[in-house]
Order: structure tokens, then sequence, then C-alpha cells
């Protein structure tokens, strides 16, 4: 029953998807510099080393778990060789100072993080690879998370939370994927992690690049890419150059508040996601899930399924060497017990020279009086989120750059929240010391 309906939900979302698309510039344009690139990236598949040119072909399109980031994407990497192996470490960390106004809003001082790390080689007829990710939030975040104004989603000290966003796990990721050819150029993956992101959603926004100067989570991130950290995946599909199908089982349950454990559970969830890159500056995607038992219920009450659609279209433009504009639109809808909701995401990064990064979100999302916490009726509310920034970079040193930034929101709600917030609007800021490897640009073109 779950399958028939993943595949009713799919159709759906890609007719949402040709929507989307009409937000991300030049979907519409050939990028005779991308597709030199690609013709490059072919050639060198061809080359003494089959293995090697596939790695380099798909390496600038791995994103999250098994998603997919357009093929013209700089990577955040330190890399290198060890034997037959080759390693990557990523990183992305914030020491933020957060204020949000408001009768909700709050002050925090804390950091924001992430590492990864990825080991690959050829292994039989494919390629083998390992992948960890980890964060100190569990430590470097106090309370039950950080102040981001109508941010919703899972559960701390018995409440909802609410005007916060919760901290990441320590172990985001421990995941290992294999490769192998079918035919031509046509191959089959699959995907195995104790902790991991199912095939659900687009590319999580820690690894957006058109997040990836924003500190802050969306708020629509319950609606899009919350999966990305889920106690037991196993994921399978198949690729060619330019699309992809695949099929995730896993544990649809959201994390406890104990951040430093696994919380395993039942692979009772499914989940299936097709994607689609017409130009090597962009990557759609349309997906669909059933979460079984994956919100916490009313308190004391049973827990509650969530049926997940989404669709997503991503753009990135390396307009000139070393500079780059990335963009995101997505949209997500949720289907709960007599319950449903949308979100929209637009966000886009804006880098010149690896040095100045202009960022901006605008998010609208349904939020239920449930999730904001708030006396009913009205069940539902349109909320909506406006964030800005900027962040200077500093010249690389030891392949790493550091930044110092700051950004400004405004939340937005209805009037009948008013009494609730202190104000229809209500402004925030954030300012911020940042560190990040340095961009690989144009990784397919370069090796």
């Amino acid at each position: 029953m779950y399958i028939v309906s993943l595949i009713r939900r799919l159709v759906g979302a890609a007719a949402v998807l040709f929507v989307l698309t009409a937000f991300v510039p030049g979907v519409c344009a050939q990028a005779p510099a991308g597709q030199g690139h690609e013709h490059q990236r072919e050639g060198q598949a061809t080359s003494h080393d089959e293995h090697a040119g596939h790695d380099i072909a798909e390496m600038s399109r791995d994103g999250s778990g098994t998603a997919w980031l357009p093929d013209e994407s700089p990577m955040y990497a330190l890399h290198g060789m060890k034997g037959p192996w080759t390693l990557m470490f990523h990183e992305n960390v914030f020491l933020q100072y957060l204020h949000e106004s408001g009768t909700r809003g709050d002050d925090q001082m804390g950091s924001i993080n992430w590492v990864m790390g990825m080991a690959q080689r050829n292994a039989g007829p494919g390629r083998v690879r390992f992948r960890s990710m980890f964060s100190a939030e569990p430590w470097s975040i106090a309370g039950c998370g950080y102040p981001d104004l109508l941010a919703t989603g899972e559960e701390c000290e018995g409440q909802k939370i609410h005007d916060r966003q919760h901290p990441h796990d320590l172990f985001m990721e421990l995941a290992v994927d294999y490769t192998a050819p079918i035919a031509g150029d046509v191959r089959w993956q699959v995907y195995v992690a104790p902790a991991g992101e199912p095939a659900l959603g687009p590319v999580s926004y820690p690894h957006r690049i058109s997040a990836m100067p924003n500190p802050l989570a969306p708020i629509s991130h319950h609606w899009l890419d919350s999966t990305h950290i889920t106690y037991g995946v196993v994921t399978g599909g198949v690729y060619g150059k330019r699309w992809k199908a695949e099929m995730s089982v896993f544990n649809g349950r959201e994390p406890d508040e104990e951040r430093t454990g696994f919380d395993f559970a039942a692979l009772d969830s499914v989940s299936g996601r097709l994607w689609f890159l017409p130009t090597p500056a962009i990557a759609l995607q349309v997906s669909a899930g059933h979460l079984n038992e994956a919100e916490p219920g009313d308190v004391g009450g049973p827990r509650t399924d969530v049926d997940r659609v989404t669709a997503s279209a991503t753009y990135h433009l390396e307009f000139r060497d070393n500079s780059i504009w990335a963009t995101t639109v997505a949209w997500g809808r949720n289907d709960e017990a007599e319950h449903a909701s949308n979100a929209l995401l637009v966000e886009t990064n804006l880098t010149f020279d690896q040095r100045d990064s202009f960022y901006g979100r605008f998010e609208v999302a349904g939020k239920s009086a449930h999730d904001l916490v708030v006396p009913e009726p009205p069940e539902s509310f349109t909320v909506s989120k406006l964030q800005g920034g900027y962040t200077r970079y500093l010249p690389v040193w030891r392949g790493f750059q550091l930044g110092l930034g700051g950004g400004v929101s405004a939340g937005i709600v209805p009037g009948t929240l008013q009494p609730s917030y202190g104000s229809r609007v209500n402004t925030g800021f954030t300012v911020y010391l940042t560190l990040r490897p340095a961009a690989i640009m144009n990784v397919a073109q370069g090796q």
C-alpha cells in the first residue's frame, strides 16, 4: 500500500517541480562553459583508470547521504591519497551570538558545527566509500536549542520545541556505500547507515552551497530535510549520467533529546526519490515517503505518522574564477492525522572570489497550533521568515578560510498570533566567526 501511495505522490511532486523551476535563474539557458566541462569529464572517464574517471565525474555532485548537487559545484574540502584510498575532510564551524526579538525571542552564545570524513577506494568491479559525520552541538548549544524564531520540531523536556532549532546529534552519519557498473553508463548503488539519510528531500541544508554561509536552520527544515539524521537506513538505487532512481527503508522516528546516543528502531518507513540533471548547472528532484511514528503526539499520546512529499530545483553558476551563484527552491508537504501543511523555501548565496559571500533566504510555512504551542483555534497558521547576511572570508591558510559575518532576519506571523509573539514582525540578528575548508572550484574540470 505504501509503495502505491509513494508512486502517486512522486507523480504529484513532479508537477510541482515544474513550477519550482520557474524560480531558478537560467534553467532554460544552456551553459556553454558547463557543457565543455561535461565533455572533458566524459573524455577523462575513458582514461587508463575507469574507476578514477567515474570518481572524478561524480565527486562534485555528491551531497548529503545519496543526494545530488549540480555537477557545477565547488567542494569545500581537504583531500589527499593514502595508498589506494582517496581521503576527504569537510567541516563548517560557527561561533555565533544570536538575538531574536519579541516575547518568544531570546539571546544565546554558542557554536553551530559539524565535521565529516570520507574514505573511498576501488573494490572489485566498483567503488566502496565510508562516511562519518559528527557534531559537538550536544555540548556547544545550550538547553533545548538555539533561538530561531518560528522554527519547530522534536521535543525537549517533555515539551514541543518551538522558536528554537534543536542541536544536531553527536553522530550525524556513519555509513558505507558501494557503486558498480551494470551496463554502459548505468550503475547501481547501495547505501547502508546506522546513522544516515534516506532518499527523501533535497540535499540537506548543512551541505547545500546555497545555505553554506548561513548558520541558521530553515524554518521549513521539518518539511524538507529533517530526515538527514536517521538511525537506521538502507537505500538502493540505479543511475546514469543525468538521472537517478532510488528507494529507502529506514527508521522514520525523530531522534530523542539525548543527543549522544543511537536511537535505533524498526526500519518500517519507506521513501523514493527521482533525480534529473538536465545540464551540469541544474539538479532537480522529487521524492515522497511514509514516516512511521515520526512525530511525538500530544503529551502522553501515541506518536503520529507523516506522509511527506518534496520537490526541489538547485542551480549553480560559476560566473568567473573562484566565484559562484548558488540558488535552491524547494517545496514540501506533510500529511499528518487530520492535518496537512506546506512549506516553500527560496535561498541563494552569491560568493565573489572565495572572499565575499552574500546570502538570503525566504520561507513560508503552514504550522499548526500544536507545532507552535499556542492556544487553539485556529488549528494552523501561515508564517514566514526572511533572512539576509554577509560573510567576509580571509585568505586561505593551510587549506582553511576564517570568516567574519552577520545576518538579520524578520519573522512574520498573522494577526491571530500577535498576542503570542508580541508583534506581527519580530526582528533578529546574528554575528559570528566561521571556519571552513577553502573551495575547490570546478572539481570535475580541474582533475
